[in-house]
């Protein structure tokens, strides 16, 4: 049987002018927009249309936008396609995107849960003393060689995301990325990429902020998603609501196991994957992970338009 899978993405995927077209042509998207406003106690919208980048990049800004504007998308399509998605899923952020559509919590609970969750990882790790590496060409296995043995000899480093075969983030200690660039050749590492990234996402330096996620996610009472909804942490479906607050508190310190997520999907049947919210990233993964499935984007409403003509045919 054929599915489709509506995923969603994360930090890093935002731009000023996202979600413009659909806040200005449909009522629905409007008012997801005014929600969020009135729920953060703070014009959401000016930021996600206008700007400027360097604050729609501050990490507790770009959370709740990127919600905001996939949820604003999100709500169009729900309306105005036939197509019924079995499954969702979502890239760190994304995930938070996908319950939400599945109905596990409420859009305003939400928006403001992922508005405190990102200050949570902004202030986890004092600036400077945590970042980022994109590996490029080499395997799971090599990744995780490799930061083992700069552990053992400069600081911490750790996988944090494994995105797509020959791309997986690590992440760690400032000392250790410093040094662990020179390192790369002696484990098959083509490349590695500095990221402008505030903290070390994923690691277990953001424990601090998992911990203190873990109280408002405590105070939540989730439902038990209307359908199928994916689980970076252990590349397993939700099958209660009792384990979501467990799952979203663990994803922060824990590696974000994307190219995994998305094979279980097409292990179990799906064979087109709808990408809802800004940019392609997660198309851009998908396509790296199995060329053999239809990846499509929506982010504008010529996408939407093109998708709609399609679910009909």
């Amino acid at each position: 049987m054929n599915k489709t899978a509506f995923v969603f993405p994360g930090q890093g995927a935002q731009y000023a002018g996202m979600g413009k077209e659909f806040y200005d042509n449909f009522k629905e998207s409007k008012e997801i927009f005014q929600r969020a406003n009135e729920a953060l106690g703070f014009d959401i919208a000016k930021l996600c249309f206008e700007g400027p980048d360097a604050d729609l990049s501050i990490t507790k800004i770009t959370q709740p936008a990127l919600l905001t504007v996939c949820m604003a998308i999100y709500e169009v399509l729900k309306k105005n396609t036939k197509t019924e998605s079995v499954i969702m899923g979502g890239l760190s952020l994304g995930e938070y995107s996908a319950l939400t559509a599945a109905n596990a919590m409420d859009f305003e609970t939400a928006v403001k849960l992922v508005y405190n969750r990102g200050n949570y990882m902004q202030n986890a790790v004092p600036v400077g003393e945590g970042g980022m590496l994109a590996l490029l060409g080499c395997s799971d296995e090599d990744a995780i060689a490799f930061c083992k043995n700069v552990t053992y000899r400069f600081g911490l480093l750790e996988p944090a995301n494994f995105n797509c075969p020959g791309q997986i983030v690590v992440g760690g200690k400032s000392s250790a990325i410093e040094n662990a660039i020179q390192e790369t050749k002696e484990f098959n590492i083509k490349r590695a990429v500095k990221l402008q990234v505030s903290a070390p996402f994923h690691t277990s330096m953001l424990k601090p902020a998992g911990l203190k996620l873990k109280e408002d996610l405590n105070k939540i009472i989730f439902k038990k998603p209307s359908c199928d909804v994916i689980s970076n942490v252990d590349s397993e479906y939700y099958i209660s609501d009792t384990s979501i607050s467990d799952k979203l508190e663990r994803q922060v310190y824990n590696p974000v196991r994307w190219e995994a997520c998305v094979r279980k999907m097409i292990a179990d049947g799906v064979n087109t994957f709808v990408e809802i919210g800004p940019g392609k990233t997660l198309s851009s993964f998908i396509k790296k992970i199995d060329k053999n499935v239809k990846s499509i984007n929506i982010e504008n409403i010529a996408n939407l338009e093109e998708f709609i003509q399609l679910s009909y045919i």
